[in-house]
């Protein structure tokens, strides 16, 4: 959530990327999913699937195409990644690991083309109050964020963030917001 020179994050759940078939056709989509079920189940890179699920009731406000999961259950179990990373595969850290890191904002063309598969690359949907006098008036947009390692070589941070606000006004986050959120962490972790 946004407004002007205020942000603020929930950690609800996981979002998982899943090749397979829906209503019986086969294709590409993303699966939210809550704690409770990342912890019983584990779900990493790899792992084969299967479970029911709902479309989401408002496409501005989820990064997943489905939510609302349920008869989850592990088919297959991946195997471990071999390869050097980054990307950073595996078992996702507990939401709380992912509060306590801090976060950089990430370039959306670098997650879209090498970020997705790591455990430290996420999209949020973006919530933004244009005028908090009058609080209904709202904007919905994706943002990306990673919460890897500061010497990640495919790291891009991107353009600064502008958030809209109430009579035309912009605020830019700039980049000591993302330093400050990670300053306490050295750049290998």
């Amino acid at each position: 959530m946004r407004s002007f020179d205020t942000r603020s994050h929930s950690y609800l759940g996981y979002v998982l990327r899943l090749k397979g078939l829906v209503d019986g056709i086969s294709k590409d989509f993303t699966l939210a999913i809550g704690k409770a079920a990342q912890t019983k189940h584990g779900f990493q890179v790899g792992d084969e699937i299967e479970g029911m699920a709902e479309s989401v009731a408002d496409e501005r406000q989820e990064v997943a195409n489905y939510y609302k999961a349920s008869k989850l259950r592990i088919l297959n179990r991946g195997s471990v990644a071999k390869e050097k990373p980054p990307p950073w595969t595996g078992k996702s850290p507990t939401l709380e690991t992912y509060r306590e890191r801090g976060h950089r904002r990430l370039a959306t063309r670098s997650y879209e083309l090498k970020c997705q598969s790591c455990i430290w690359g996420c999209k949020m949907p973006v919530e933004i109050i244009v005028d908090h006098w009058n609080p209904s008036k709202k904007k919905y947009r994706f943002e990306t964020w990673c919460y890897g390692p500061k010497s990640c070589s495919i790291y891009s941070a991107g353009p600064t963030r502008k958030v809209p606000a109430r009579q035309g006004m912009v605020w830019e986050e700039e980049d000591w917001i993302d330093e400050e959120s990670t300053s306490h962490r050295s750049q290998n972790e």
